[in-house]
């Protein structure tokens, strides 16, 4: 930095972005309050697959060894029919150790205590939301839900999916709702399970994730499609998702008998269509207020990260603080919407209920190369820088 007074950046969201920035930004030197609406940070009992272009992101701020650690590396990855049987396979360990970098599946708890540790404590902010700021040209200040204001040089919306920051920035828009609810929970690992392997299952309209945490738990999320705004009974959503994937291979009943009704989160799943600016002055956004997408790449979290570290980056450097946030948002607009796009079709296409839609989807994926397969996990990797 040319300047004596490191940057000020104001953050809004606490979550795997906003935190993420918050290392990047205290690790080049610069200064970071991060403004948390939650009063106590209680991060909800789920798992999180950091995917190799991540620990590839994560590498350059110096925390990949450390994620890695508090987390689990998976051996091999495979999407299933409710049989059991193969549609593809991959070998993560052997992609692992050919590209340097592992895949790290890990509780989400486990990450965010690691991010907040290098974010610093000291630098959060509790039970604070931001509701309005002001770019004067020369500084931005945030009002505060609890009346209170703050001055920094730049502002960074990482608030989510309902994004207030992206609301006044973009102005109001509705969700758009994929079409299926999803339902997920951590419990302890089951005999049945076989180590190492991370498994999708599609069937007519549902679908089922298996992923090991490390640490003797194991995540697992469930899809259905469902009209939206639905909501399981109190005390019945083991029993609703029994019904619907009990007869689906091992270890899948298994892991719902496993895990406590009070930890079985149900969500409704639903994104933005691509929009082509996050940016305007000394305001952005990031990860879920930028560029929201369905899970099924499994890279809502790792756009934000990488979001993070370049955004780190460019606010690092000399360039003005418009400029660094105008070449932050030319180095990631384009991949990150790429994810949202894709995410969103492969979604429609793995919940499909019709039998001969469904035929046709599974000869066709069986028909993949592995080494196809491979190549685009490698092509993913090289892009992230």
């Amino acid at each position: 930095m040319s300047t004596a007074t490191p940057r000020h950046v104001l953050v809004a969201g606490a979550g795997i972005g906003g935190l993420t920035l918050a290392c990047a930004l205290r690790r080049a030197g610069l200064s970071v309050t991060v403004f948390e609406r939650s009063e106590a940070l209680r991060w909800v009992g789920a798992g999180l697959t950091v995917q190799m272009n991540a620990t590839a992101a994560l590498r350059r701020i110096g925390l990949c060894d450390e994620v890695a650690k508090a987390g689990a590396c998976p051996t091999d990855s495979a999407i299933l029919r409710p049989s059991g049987s193969a549609l593809t396979r991959l070998p993560v360990s052997r992609l692992q150790e050919e590209l340097g970098l592992p895949l790290v599946c890990i509780h989400r708890a486990r990450l965010q205590a690691i991010l907040l540790a290098h974010a610093g404590e000291e630098n959060v902010r509790l039970g604070c939301t931001v509701t309005a700021f002001h770019d004067d040209g020369k500084t931005v200040t945030v009002r505060l839900s609890d009346g209170s204001s703050v001055t920094g040089d730049a502002l960074v919306g990482a608030d989510g999916l309902r994004s207030v920051v992206r609301g006044a920035l973009l102005g109001d828009a509705p969700l758009r709702y994929s079409g299926y609810t999803s339902w997920r929970g951590v419990c302890p690992e089951v005999p049945s399970a076989t180590p190492g392997l991370v498994s999708e299952t599609w069937g007519a309209g549902a679908r089922f994730g298996v992923v090991p945490i490390g640490f003797g738990q194991m995540y697992w999320f469930a899809t259905q499609n469902a009209p939206a705004g639905g909501q399981d009974a109190p005390g019945e959503s083991r029993a609703r998702l029994q019904s619907i994937f009990g007869g689906w291979h091992a270890p899948i009943a298994d892991l719902i008998a496993a895990t406590d009704e009070a930890n079985i989160i149900r969500t409704d799943i639903h994104d933005r269509p691509p929009v082509g600016r996050w940016s305007r002055g000394r305001v952005t956004l990031l990860g879920d207020a930028a560029h929201p997408m369905t899970p099924n790449l499994g890279q809502g979290g790792c756009q934000a990260i990488e979001d993070a570290v370049v955004l780190g980056e460019c606010l690092a450097g000399d360039s003005p603080v418009e400029a660094a946030l105008a070449a932050y948002e030319a180095r990631r607009r384009e991949r990150a919407n790429a994810f949202v796009t894709r995410s969103w079709n492969v979604g429609r296409v793995a919940q499909w209920e019709n039998a001969a839609g469904r035929f046709m989807r599974n000869t066709l994926f069986q028909l993949v190369p592995s080494g196809l397969a491979a190549r685009q996990l490698r092509d993913l990797v090289r892009d992230a820088s």
